[in-house]
């Protein structure tokens, strides 16, 4: 079909790059590229044929996005090998051997030929990973529990950490022996990863029997998925959930042993009440799924991290006190301007 060429990088800034790069992806069956998800791509290629664009590939940070290739161009799968090696090499040049792709599931058997390991799926999209890390070296670094020990699980983002994450927390160690703690590791909250981790820490030192563990890269945000190749919003909201769900049912519970997680109720955001209602869907028999009213200020207020962050970027900082545990508000104050600025400029009204 064509003779070997290099691949060349395409500008979307361009805008002549960006409306043949954008046909490409329509032509592919990728139609939902939003302006935000344009401008977290640190780097895209371009296979072109005659001036025109064929084949594409993109990558943020470690994640492989937007393969595209005209159906001409597809048989063999040299081209969809030069799209991907090339990033490989691009990135290890970067020195990231770490690389995960959210894909199509017809797209599987392609990624494992050049590596990828599956780590799960579903009828909408699959989740893979290849490189010096893994899923096994990750779930070979967490805390074990003791021998027939009952052991539960919550996932959170504690964005920051409440009095409401506290009482779940609390609420979880009454039916069970030991609590794993995982932290979402994602870099899209007002809080850093690294200062939500510690801040759940610092907030549970006086219990015991409880082990926080950051989430690294699969306790999966839902702003981290990446469901460009999907067609609506129910399509995405179903496929980010179940593969969460599936990732944490398939790998993390039977290593860890885990017969119980714990969600807080959700009356303030419909995306994460759908979420639980996935994970009560998927998680059963071999999880039991327990869901604990949300605790309330004396004003009879869910307390919720999005709305301290609302006092936050209102700088009523007088509110703080009866949402948060000492920990935690001590460290507000103390951050307040910078926490102030980022918090002007984010929109995570769902992001609990």
């Amino acid at each position: 079909m064509y003779g070997q060429k290099e691949l060349s990088v395409v500008y979307l800034k361009d805008k002549k790059m960006r409306e043949s790069w954008l046909s490409l992806l329509q032509q592919s069956g990728i139609e939902r590229v939003s302006e935000a998800e344009i401008l977290s791509l640190d780097r895209t290629f371009g296979l072109y044929q005659d001036d025109h664009l064929v084949a594409t590939v993109s990558y943020s940070k470690n994640i492989i996005k937007y393969v595209a290739i005209l159906e001409n161009y597809r048989e063999g799968g040299r081209v969809f090998n030069q799209l991907i090696s090339k990033v490989m090499s691009t990135l290890a040049y970067e020195q990231i051997f770490h690389i995960l792709v959210f894909t199509k599931p017809v797209y599987i058997q392609s990624f494992n030929y050049l590596g990828f390991q599956l780590l799960t799926q579903t009828p909408q999209g699959a989740f893979l990973e290849t490189g010096d890390d893994s899923i096994q070296r990750y779930l070979a670094q967490l805390p074990k529990a003791q021998k027939n020990a009952e052991v539960a699980a919550i996932v959170m983002n504690a964005n920051p950490f409440t009095k409401g994450h506290l009482y779940l927390i609390e609420e979880a160690l009454k039916q069970s022996d030991f609590l794993y703690i995982f932290v979402v590791s994602a870099e899209e909250s007002l809080f850093t990863s690294k200062e939500r981790y510690e801040l759940v820490r610092a907030g549970v030192d006086h219990l015991k029997n409880v082990a926080v563990c950051p989430g690294g890269e699969y306790m999966v945000s839902l702003a981290t998925f990446p469901a460009y190749f999907l067609q609506s919003e129910d399509e995405v909201i179903a496929y980010q959930t179940e593969l969460d769900a599936r990732l944490f049912k398939e790998w993390i519970v039977p290593y860890c042993h885990i017969t119980k997680r714990f969600l807080g109720s959700e009356p303030c955001s419909h995306t994460t009440d759908l979420y639980n209602e996935m994970l009560c869907k998927i998680l059963p028999p071999e999880v039991t799924v327990k869901i604990i009213k949300r605790k309330e200020t004396k004003e009879k207020e869910v307390i919720s991290a999005s709305k301290v962050r609302q006092f936050i970027a209102q700088d009523q900082i007088y509110e703080l006190l009866e949402w948060l545990p000492q920990s935690t508000y001590d460290f507000i104050v103390s951050n307040i301007k910078k926490l102030r600025i980022k918090a002007s400029r984010k929109d995570e009204e769902h992001e609990d």
